[in-house]
């Protein structure tokens, strides 16, 4: 068996990209770290030949792990999609990759299904400042519709900040798309990252921001503890992996009252802190669910 994982950055300067090397060599699975700048496609009679890495024709590997996140760009979309299409197992595949990708799109998604999800509107210029506070009181959330790492992400108490981040973003990111979500205040500072593989909860733990931020990614300083994961969490993780069709998810869960509200959920989790501090080997559990998904077609 061979693969593929597809990553912008070289081998040695991804954790989870080195930790998943490691696990596949355990399983004696031959596989490749592949820069999609590296890569290039055409369409042709002889498709089986029509991915080149680094100019020259490659055999077509029988899994594909895209590690592209919340960077995945139209050609590394245009990668995923045409290896798909000659057959390559991508996990995962490019329609989930769309759904998580906008933040939007993947709230409608839940949400059409009743899952707990944070009140959400679109904004549009010009801003009906009087529209977004009827529906969405002080403090709320202003999110960009792509971002990942807690980037794009910002609290406003009142109208006067609400107005200047809008005047600011209208002139500087005039095409960015942003939506505005209610504060979970039950879950500022604080969260759940919880890890899916095929439908299963394999890792949880709280993340909590020493430095009074709203935001707990650990990547702007926070700190994490194991938690413990009760039937809310494996139920409403499983069912945002099944929705928007992830073979693999982060979930982010926020603290709400006794249960929990989705904040988002993410197709190339990271994992370095679920292993630090909860003790489990996130990789491996990967890996084996790869192995298993492809070695049985």
């Amino acid at each position: 068996m061979n693969g593929w994982i597809i990553h912008k950055k070289q081998l040695g300067e991804n954790h989870e990209v080195e930790r998943l090397v490691e696990e596949f060599e355990k399983q004696g699975v031959k596989i490749r770290v592949v820069n999609p700048k590296d890569v290039d496609i055409f369409v042709d009679r002889e498709d089986r030949n029509s991915i080149l890495v680094e100019g020259k024709p490659r055999k077509l590997p029988d899994f594909v792990l895209p590690r592209t996140g919340s960077g995945t760009t139209y050609f590394i979309k245009a990668i995923i999609r045409h290896m798909e299409r000659l057959g390559v197992t991508m996990i995962n595949g490019s329609d989930a990759i769309d759904n998580v990708k906008d933040k939007l799109y993947s709230q409608q998604i839940l949400g059409q299904s009743n899952l707990p999800c944070p009140k959400t509107m679109l904004v549009k210029h010009p801003i009906d400042v009087k529209l977004i506070e009827k529906n969405i009181k002080y403090p709320m959330i202003v999110k960009t519709l792509s971002g990942s790492y807690g980037s794009g992400v910002f609290m406003v108490e009142n109208r006067k900040q609400f107005v200047q981040m809008m005047k600011m973003a209208e002139i500087t990111r005039p095409s960015y798309n942003i939506i505005i979500q209610e504060c979970i205040e039950d879950s500022f500072g604080k969260d759940l990252r919880v890890l899916v593989v095929n439908g299963k909860v394999v890792g949880c733990m709280m993340r909590q921001s020493v430095d009074g931020d709203f935001r707990a990614n650990l990547t702007r300083g926070g700190e994490a503890i194991p938690y413990q994961i009760d039937d809310d969490i494996e139920w409403i993780s499983g069912e945002c992996a099944r929705l928007l069709d992830l073979d693999i998810a982060g979930v982010d869960l926020l603290f709400n009252g006794d249960s929990y509200t989705i904040c988002e959920v993410n197709s190339a989790p990271g994992f370095e802190g679920m292993e630090k501090y909860t003790k489990t080997n996130i990789a491996e559990k990967m890996v084996n669910y790869i192995v298993k998904k492809v070695g049985s077609k």
